[in-house]
This record gives structure tokens, sequence and C-alpha cells, in this order.
């Protein structure tokens, strides 16, 4: 049993819930107080946290077959039987299913087509505009991950599925459901059946095409490989939607969060921008990303069914109680990290030098993210292309806070003057 708060600490927690507009402050909050391992004491929602490097571990490699991954939230309602969301040998079947198309091999042949898409984007933006770089972020996250695993352009689809998409994303956010599952869900199911529509038409197509001599000069994509696995048109569906949203939203954050810390801090930038300019490679660059990640992990918080009680340095777990592991306090573990708060890509320059599982932006383990290299290859040519092209003026980086949806982002938006380069 954990202890109950005293309420000094729930005052603070308090403050901070005010102060930073965020579940996150009341973390960190609990986490300088209470320790690695405490429970949220709200009402019908009592979840159990741990961070840190050793209790990463034991859910991710050690003791992970004492955790399930499917849970009764939405995201389950959503996907149902997308890989992100099955256990067992379930997951290990589509899993193996999706990992040549984003095999660490294949991304040299993916960069003209980012690159593309990037342009496509920024062909749409105007000398002096405001453009919000979650917004166009998304955009070209959307565009790379579609044409990536299903070989399907949805430029001219967009504006259909635009909104589906957000919607979905907020389906699966946090909300009110957290305290009462069963409360009426409004406002989704028109939304939520033209994203499937739209995917069970991709899926019927393909099969159409499939009836046709094949070009052998193709790669099958993901798309193929479950057709070919004999999956059926729902099954297929659930992973793709699982990829759809997973792949995109989290690039998404990432480049957003990337642009959101230049604009906060125009040295870094200025150094990037140059470097840039002058080395086929810039090691600066990935170090941003890097900072990126552990400052605002995209995915910050695992989360897990408890099949068989956990004991965390004596503080016990009960089976079928919720766990969450903290990927965004781990990153921010002063004990680990010097200046922790603070935005140093240059504490990634000479190795990093921290104990193994405290840097886990993808996860770890079996189940580590499949995407990692893609989404880091992704980010390193989307903001080459970006920053060579195009000067970038913040217009808001003092206002910007981390929200929790179904990823990280910075809200309200990422707000950049842009001009051409000539």
């Amino acid at each position: 049993m954990t202890k109950p708060l005293s309420p000094e600490i729930g005052r603070a927690a308090m403050s901070a819930l005010l102060k930073e507009r965020s579940p996150l402050g009341p973390l960190k909050v609990m986490a300088k107080h209470v320790g690695y391992f405490f429970q949220i004491p709200l009402p019908m929602f009592k979840p159990f946290v741990v961070f840190g490097p050793e209790a990463v571990r034991k859910v991710l490699i050690t003791e992970r077959d004492k955790v399930l991954w499917r849970n009764t939230d939405p995201v389950t309602d959503l996907l149902d039987q997308g890989v992100l969301i099955v256990d067992g040998e379930e997951h290990d079947r589509y899993r193996a299913l999706m990992e040549t198309p984003l095999h660490p091999s294949r991304l040299a042949g993916y960069t003209q087509m980012m690159l593309s898409q990037t342009d496509r984007v920024t062909a749409q933006w105007k000398d002096g505009d405001t453009v919000d770089m979650l917004v166009e972020s998304r955009k070209i996250a959307l565009l790379i991950i579609m044409q990536t695993l299903f070989s399907k352009d949805v430029w001219d689809d967009l504006a259909l599925i635009w909104h589906p998409i957000l919607k979905a994303i907020e389906y699966i956010s946090p909300g009110g459901w957290i305290l009462w599952r069963k409360m009426p869900r409004f406002g989704y199911k028109k939304h939520l059946a033209v994203l499937d529509d739209y995917l069970f038409q991709i899926i019927k197509d393909r099969r159409a095409q499939n009836l046709q001599p094949p070009a052998s000069n193709l790669q099958p994509d993901l798309l193929q490989h479950l057709i070919n696995a004999g999956l059926t048109d729902k099954v297929i569906r659930d992973q793709m939607l699982t990829m759809m949203i997973a792949g995109h939203d989290t690039s998404t954050a990432l480049l957003a969060w990337v642009f959101a810390l230049l604009g906060q801090h125009p040295e870094t930038h200025a150094q990037l921008v140059g470097e840039i300019a002058t080395q086929e490679k810039s090691a600066l660059l990935d170090h941003v990303i890097k900072e990126s990640l552990r400052l605002y992990p995209p995915i910050h918080i695992g989360n897990r069914r408890i099949a068989q009680e956990m004991d965390f340095d004596g503080n016990k777990v009960p089976k079928d109680e919720r766990l969450f592991y903290s990927i965004y306090l781990t990153h921010r573990d002063p004990a680990i990290w010097e200046n922790a708060e603070d935005f140093c890509p240059e504490r990634f320059s000479h190795g990093r030098k921290t104990p193994p599982m405290s840097y886990i932006p993808f996860g770890g383990g079996p189940r580590a993210c499949i995407g990692a290299a893609f989404g880091q290859a992704e980010a390193r040519v989307v903001i080459t292309r970006l920053l060579q092209s195009f000067e970038f003026h913040a217009i808001n980086a003092d206002k910007i806070r981390p929200y929790m949806g179904a990823t990280l982002e910075p809200r309200p938006g990422v707000l950049m003057k842009v001009r051409k380069k000539i």
C-alpha cells in the first residue's frame, strides 16, 4: 500500500497544476517529494506510477511477462486488434509482418519521397506568412507515412481525412473517460466512420490491383505484406489505423517540438542553420533531435495492466491494477541528468554517459517502437530541408506549453514567420 499524501505535497501538486496547466506539473512534484514509486490519488482513478532506469527495465524487459498492453481504454476500442495493443503470439505475428517495410536498410530509398512531400507542403507558404509548425509538421508526417506504408498519395484527400484523424487522436487522448470509463462519447462516431471507410477503400483498391500482373521492380509495402499474409480486411484495417495514427502523430510532435525549442533558443537555431549550410551531415542536428526527444518524448508515458503482482523495491502493485511508467520523469531525473530541465543539445555531443534505460524515447526491449529508426531519419531529412529552404522567426515561443494528448504536443501551436531563402 502507498502512504497517503501529506497536505503539503497535495498543495504543491495543485499549485504545479495551476502553474503549468498540465498534469505533468503534479507528476514532477510527486516524483520530487515521494520518489520513484507513487499512486495518483484521484477518485475512481488510482494508477501506480514508476519511473527511473531500474523500474523501466523491469516493466519493459526483465518482468515484461507480468504486464499486458491491452487495457480497457478507448485506444482498445479504436484499434481493436492493432499491433500496439495486443499481446503474446498475436502481437509477434503482426510485428513480424511490419518489420520489413520499416527496416533501416529501406530508409535511403525513402529520402527523396520525404523531400518531395516536404516541398509539397511548403510550396503553399508565401513569404512573410505565419505558419503553425504543429499543423504543417502533421501534414508532412501524414503524407510521408501514408506513402511509405501504403503507397497512398493522400494530398488530394487531406481535406477529407484531416478532421477525422484529429478526432481519432482526440478520442484516445486523456479525458473525462479516465474517471468514468462508460461516459458517453458524443461527436466521434461519424468522423471515425469516415476514417474506416477511407482505409477499407484503400484495402479494396489494393486487392483489385493484385489481380493484375505484379510490378517486379517494386518492393512490397506494409499493406502488401498484410494482404499477402492472408489477414482479413478488418485486421488489416486495425494495423493500418494503428500505424497511421502512431506513425504520424509521434513524428508530428517531434518535428513541432524541435521548432518550438529552436524558437526558444535562437543561438542554437543560428548555429544549426550555419552547420546545415556548410556540412553534409550535421552533428548538432542529431543532438537537437535527441535533446528534443529527451525533454518532450512524444510517447511520454507507458500504460500497462498488471497480469501478475509486481514489486518495486518493496512496493507492491497488485494484479489487475493500472501501471504507468513515465518516460517524461525518467528523462528529467536530476539524479541522472545534469540541469535536467534545461535544453542542452551539447549533452549528447560526447556520447551518452547515462545508465541504460535512462533514455527511452522509443521505449525499449522486444516491444520498442518499430519505427524508431524511420522516425529519426525522417526528422533529419525534413528539418534539414526546411532550414535550408526557409528562415524561421518565432512568434509565440514564450507561450508554448506541453499538452498531454495521444502524444506530448506543443500547444497552442508553434507559430513561425517564414521567408524563403534565395
